[in-house]
């Protein structure tokens, strides 16, 4: 993401609102959180960018109304994906 300059200096993304505490770093990475948790995220049951945090791990597809248990930030974790895959490596051998 490109950096713009105002006549006052930098436009400060979510973490301006902490202003100058907490640190430069912790305010990136926040704001680096937030800016992800708050893109629209792929439903995977109708396969539509409109899933949406509704609270701490809470997901829901505003489309289909699918609502599903995730990651605390992000509707999947990289646990999560290596369960599935085993999962699903695991039903292709039974079969």
């Amino acid at each position: 993401m490109a950096k713009k300059y105002t006549k006052k200096g930098r436009v400060s993304r979510s973490a301006g609102r902490f202003g100058t505490r907490y640190g430069r770093k912790d305010r990136k990475l926040v704001a680096d959180l937030e800016q992800k948790m708050h893109m629209a995220h792929t439903c995977t049951n109708c396969a539509r960018p409109t899933v949406k945090r509704v609270g701490t791990g809470i997901w829901k597809c505003t489309k289909c109304g699918n609502t599903f248990a995730g990651g605390t930030y992000l509707p999947t974790t990289s646990v999560g994906r290596s369960v599935a895959r085993y999962i699903k490596k695991a039903t292709e051998q039974v079969e």
